[in-house]
C-alpha cells in the first residue's frame, strides 16, 4: 500500500477525477476494455445501486494473482498503489472523458469503500478497501463458474451529487473502445 500516492488523491480530487464520479467509472471500464481488447472482445455491465454505489463487472480473466512462498493468494495491488502504466509517464492514456488515465487508485481513494471480486479459473477472492485502504485480506468466494472483475464502490458524497450516466454515455464510450460491449443496469 502507498499510503502517500492515496493521501495525494484524496487532496486533489478535481485533479484526479476532474468528471467526478463518471471518470472513476472509465477508470475502471478502462480495465475492461484492456481485457477485451486482449481477447478480441468482451462484455461488462455498469450498474447503479439504490445506495449510490456503482459497479462495473466485467467478463474477462480477472486481476491477476499468484500464491506466495506461505501458500498465501496475492493479487497485483492495483487498488492501493500508483498504476506506473498511468503515472510517471511523459504522455497519459486518455479516456473517452479526454481526461488522463490514472488507474484504479484513483477508484479506491476517492471512494468511501469499494470492493473487488475476482474471479479466475484457479479461484475466486474478494478484498474490501475504505479510501483506498484494505481493511480485510483477500477472502475466497465460492466460484460460480465465471471469470472476471466486478468492482463496486461509493464515491464520497461530494463525488456522488455530480453525476448520472445515460445511454449517451454509453455510446460514445463504445467508440472509443470497440472491443467492449457496456451495458447499463439501475437497481
Amino acid at each position: 500500500m502507498d499510503a502517500d500516492h492515496l493521501a495525494q488523491i484524496r487532496q486533489e480530487p478535481a485533479q484526479f477525477a476532474p468528471n467526478g464520479l463518471g471518470h472513476l467509472v472509465l477508470e475502471i471500464v478502462a480495465y475492461a476494455a484492456d481485457e477485451a481488447a486482449s481477447r478480441g472482445g468482451g462484455r461488462c455491465v455498469v450498474m447503479l445501486h439504490t445506495d449510490g454505489s456503482v459497479s462495473v463487472k466485467d467478463d474477462g480473466r480477472g486481476t491477476d494473482t499468484r500464491v506466495d512462498e506461505h501458500g498465501r493468494v496475492v493479487k497485483k495491488p492495483v487498488m492501493a498503489t500508483k498504476d506506473l502504466r498511468f503515472f510517471d509517464l511523459p504522455e497519459w492514456e486518455r479516456l473517452p472523458d479526454g481526461h488522463p488515465r490514472r488507474g484504479m487508485s484513483v477508484v479506491a481513494a476517492l471512494s468511501e469503500w469499494l470492493i473487488h471480486t475476482n474471479r479466475r479459473l484457479n479461484g475466486s477472492w474478494t478484498q474490501r478497501y475504505e479510501h483506498g485502504v484494505p481493511v480485510i485480506d483477500l477472502e475466497p468466494v465460492e466460484a460460480d463458474g465465471t471469470t472476471g472483475t466486478c468492482v463496486r464502490f461509493l464515491p464520497d458524497r461530494a463525488l456522488r451529487s455530480r453525476w448520472s450516466l445515460t445511454a449517451g454515455d454509453l455510446e460514445r464510450w463504445s467508440g472509443h473502445w470497440p472491443d467492449l460491449t457496456v451495458r447499463l443496469k439501475e437497481r
